[in-house]
């Protein structure tokens, strides 16, 4: 089983902490969608959008989040023969989907500082291009991608676009609030997917430095953060990238190869 992702991709972190859970083993690749690796032929050919996660289980491809997890949970249970191992119930899978539902592209870019934005998305634009001229029988794909980065930094201009994906965010916290009330985890009693979907979330806005103004506020929300962040997976995935010096190291390390890349025009 092959696994396409990046420690900076909210929904690859989903996926990678439901592999950990499950015990599921797999192959990692690394693609980085912000030095423009997800757009090279060999990705794209296989994932047309261009996006990640991407699971792989021999000839069978699966690109939704929730579809793979699902996915997983499955094996899983093949894998254990146990009969009293089930997969998610319909109360998880409601909550899974209310937090897939939030979009947090425009959230995140509108707090990434201006400059550095606008070089990475020229940045891409650029191997988009070049990529295209590489691959002519996937022209038609490239020139996609290359009007949505586009239309990316004309949403950003909209007001309306980023008060909509804040209230909307805020909306799915104070409900994930009112239910930590009333049980330890989001769907009850254990740990479930829907937890996996909801970690990442959390883990973004602390990346961003809005802990405070996110889930500190919230008692509930910050109690149930401070007992995620103590599991294995959660350690595995997300802490070992950006817990204290590393979340430095990880983004310096991802803006250094932009910076030289652009520099020497190795698009």
């Amino acid at each position: 089983m092959q696994l396409y992702h990046h420690p900076l991709d909210l929904d690859s972190q989903r996926v990678r902490i439901s592999l950990e859970e499950e015990g599921v083993d797999y192959t990692s690749h690394h693609v980085n969608p912000i030095t423009g690796k997800n757009l090279d032929s060999s990705f794209f050919k296989m994932n047309r959008r261009g996006r990640v996660p991407v699971f792989q289980n021999g000839s069978h491809i699966i690109y939704n989040t929730i579809d793979i997890i699902q996915y997983i949970e499955r094996i899983a249970v093949v894998s254990s023969g146990a009969e009293s191992i089930s997969t998610s119930n319909r109360e998880v899978i409601e909550w899974m989907q209310r937090i897939q539902d939030w979009d947090p592209k425009f959230f995140t870019l509108a707090h990434i500082p201006e400059k550095y934005r606008v070089y990475v998305s020229k940045f891409i634009r650029q191997v988009v291009i070049a990529r295209m001229s590489e691959s002519p029988e996937l022209a038609g794909d490239y020139h996609r991608k290359l009007r949505e980065a586009y239309e990316t930094e004309e949403k950003l201009k909209e007001a309306d676009v980023l008060r909509r994906g804040k209230e909307h965010l805020v909306r799915l916290l104070d409900e994930v609030e009112r239910q930590l009330c009333e049980t330890p985890f989001l769907a009850g009693q254990d740990f479930t997917m829907a937890d996996v979907m909801l970690i990442p979330v959390l883990a973004r806005l602390k990346l961003l430095d809005l802990e405070k103004e996110y889930i500190t506020g919230r008692p509930n929300i910050a109690e149930y953060w401070l007992l995620v962040q103590e599991r294995p997976s959660y350690k595995r995935v997300i802490g070992k990238y950006f817990n204290g010096w590393r979340k430095h190291k990880t983004l310096l390390k991802t803006w250094f190869l932009v910076r030289i890349r652009s520099l020497l025009k190795r698009y």
